[in-house]
């Protein structure tokens, strides 16, 4: 379930702030030591400014604070070639940690709680995380994990 790369899918997702559960994506970027999962949320949702806006790749805009990998909708991006039928869009300060034993009880049966959507093609999973790593808006404690 919890591999560096995987996208999984919630249905539904549990938020750690209290915000409503909904159905969610789920990428994993890092896994330490089967403790702990460092992972983003992507989104449909372009928060991006209509003059910045990127087809694809990385977008760093450091005068406003915002790190952002857009995935264009209809690209195939796992190794089993599923594309996502929206742009999709990662920001890098939606990045954060979750417990592996927390998130084993919360969601314990893959194909009810979770579904393993695909893993992400190694080529769009580096640059991902260089993406991130080389943001200034990402927390230092996330970049020197990644």
């Amino acid at each position: 379930m919890f591999e560096e790369g995987n996208i999984l899918y919630f249905d539904p997702f549990y938020f750690k702030n209290g915000n409503p559960a909904k159905r969610k994506y789920f990428l994993v970027l890092k896994v330490i030591e089967r403790r702990t999962i460092v992972a983003i949320l992507p989104t449909r949702t372009a928060s991006i400014p209509r003059n910045e806006l990127v087809d694809s790749g990385c977008l760093e805009l450091p005068e406003i604070g915002l790190n952002c990998f857009v995935i264009p909708k209809h690209v195939a991006v796992t190794n089993c070639g599923k594309s996502f039928d929206f742009n999709t869009f990662l920001y890098g300060a939606f990045i954060d940690d979750y417990e592996h034993a927390l998130l084993d009880e919360l969601y314990p049966n893959e194909g009810i709680d979770y579904w393993v959507w695909g893993k992400l093609n190694p080529i769009y999973f580096d640059a991902i995380l260089d993406c991130f790593r080389q943001s200034a808006s990402v927390k230092r404690k996330y970049k020197r994990l990644l």
